[in-house]
């Protein structure tokens, strides 16, 4: 296995059935790309259905001054394979050390019910791999079941977007599940720090962090894992 993380964007654009937009949040792909990059790590872009992925117009707006973020944004080749992702369906897990689930509220819609995700996710913790995700991305975690049939998140720690910071954003009620009861309800032992600060949690090797502040934190404790494995 060379040393690869498999970074997964959502593919899905609209917020609930309001007709504002949503998708992937910028920093949580862009710094992760940065910590993964600088380690070493190729990364290799993938989406549930694959092709073109939607970019939160509202992260751009607010991370609109962050160096990386900017950097990130005009690397046309960076930019390039976000418009046309890998479909999970076409992923070979084996080839990967790790997998990395960026947030936005677009991965509440296309990620709990995804079956190839679940099969990738549930192939690279199996073969010793880390799983990792930030804010809304453990709504890919939500349903991944381990070949003995218990939830991956079962007995871990984690965290993500908690539901006092999806009341301080108003988004709740637009949201198809609150992300912190289910990862609860699945056995997750859920873990938060006060609204918008940055928490990273690190459970055997699923790697989880609670919000946007947290993408660099949570990248480089993959790279941590990784490196100590």
């Amino acid at each position: 296995t060379a040393m690869a993380v498999l970074l997964v964007v959502t593919g899905h654009g609209e917020l609930g059935g309001t007709g504002k937009r949503t998708g992937w949040y910028l920093p949580e792909v862009a710094h992760p790309w940065h910590v993964f990059t600088q380690a070493g790590l190729s990364i290799t872009y993938a989406s549930p259905k694959g092709g073109k992925t939607p970019l939160d117009p509202s992260s751009v707006e607010a991370f609109k001054d962050d160096p990386i973020c900017k950097q990130f944004l005009e690397n046309k080749d960076v930019m390039g394979q976000l418009d046309n992702t890998t479909s999970l369906a076409d992923v070979k897990p084996s080839d990967y050390k790790a997998i990395f689930f960026a947030g936005g509220h677009g991965t509440m819609w296309d990620f709990p019910d995804d079956v190839n995700l679940q099969k990738v996710t549930a192939a690279i913790y199996e073969q010793g791999g880390v799983v990792s995700s930030v804010c809304h991305g453990p709504a890919a975690l939500v349903n991944v079941k381990l070949s003995d049939g218990s939830y991956l998140v079962n007995g871990k720690k984690v965290t993500g977007f908690t539901n006092a910071e999806e009341n301080a954003v108003k988004m709740m009620e637009l949201m198809p599940f609150a992300l912190e009861t289910r990862l609860t309800e699945r056995g997750g032992e859920f873990v938060e720090a006060p609204v918008f600060q940055e928490l990273v949690q690190v459970s055997e090797r699923l790697v989880t962090g609670q919000n946007p502040a947290s993408a660099t934190g949570t990248a480089a404790a993959v790279v941590k894992v990784i490196n100590s494995s």
